[in-house]
């Protein structure tokens, strides 16, 4: 029987909560980071993506972090991926060897930058990798929010599917910056990989409104740092977990290849 553990407190400072999801026996442990252009979203959109993994024999950890809108501005996600991380360690809810992360979208950038930070294994679809290079040659790009009205009552995989988006794309990332355009090659993955950055699988579709640009240069950072990688490049628009179903069997086989399985972690 699958186990869930709701609203489990790692950072009491800023009422930071995760959920836990496993079953009895537990291969490894995946953390699981929600996307919403960091200013939307928590980890309650991912439940249906936990319980998938869970399934596969993973312990699952779906953590929320800082948003925008509770003044959850660059690098404070990142700072709280790695508070996360500490916690995690500390109660022994991952091991070394024993844990990856994934993401979408927001969620696939945070993912990136734990597999850089700790050299984890990352799935990362549609991750938004591309900051200070797309934002310089877009600079005639007015930045536009999109209608988000009907975010809470959508599952995340119906949500920013319709393709290009260069003015929404443009007013979530530097509204995650709050005016600091110092921060943008910072805060760029592929930047800052090193021979000690995890494997990577990189998914995105070719013509979806987080551009595959990004997905590209992690590939050549990667491949400098000879750092093994996959690309799933897809048809069509669809972002993030909108084509998971298409790519699910890659990731799971991603995992199973990357996450090795401990006889010290149970639950």
């Amino acid at each position: 029987m699958m186990k869930k553990e709701l609203d489990m407190v790692y950072d009491p400072a800023h009422g930071l909560t995760f959920d836990l999801y496993e079953l009895e026996h537990v291969v490894g442990t995946v953390i699981d980071i929600h996307g919403g252009g960091w200013f939307r979203g928590d980890k309650s959109s991912d439940a249906d993506w936990a319980e998938s993994l869970t399934k596969a024999g993973y312990r699952v950890v779906v953590p929320n972090y800082r948003i925008t809108t509770v003044g959850g501005f660059y690098p404070a996600p990142l700072d709280d991926m790695h508070t996360l991380m500490g916690y995690l360690k500390s109660n022994g809810l991952i091991e070394s060897g024993h844990v990856a992360a994934v993401g979408g979208s927001a969620g696939g950038n945070l993912a990136v930058e734990l597999g850089i930070a700790y050299g984890i294994p990352v799935v990362s679809l549609s991750g938004i990798l591309d900051i200070d290079d797309w934002l310089a040659a877009h600079g005639d790009v007015v930045p536009k929010e999109s209608n988000n009205t009907q975010f809470d009552h959508k599952a995340s995989a119906e949500i920013d599917q319709d393709g290009a988006n260069d003015a929404f794309y443009k007013w979530f990332v530097v509204n995650y910056f709050n005016g600091r355009t110092d921060e943008y090659t910072a805060a760029t993955p592929s930047k800052h990989v090193t021979d000690a950055t995890g494997p990577m699988y990189l998914a995105n579709s070719l013509n979806e409104f987080v551009p595959m640009s990004g997905v590209l240069d992690m590939g050549r950072a990667l491949s400098a740092h000879q750092i093994p990688f996959t690309i799933r490049a897809l048809p069509g628009t669809e972002h993030a977990k909108g084509y998971l179903p298409l790519v699910e069997a890659d990731v799971l086989a991603f995992l199973e290849c990357y996450v090795q399985p401990s006889a010290g972690l149970s639950a």
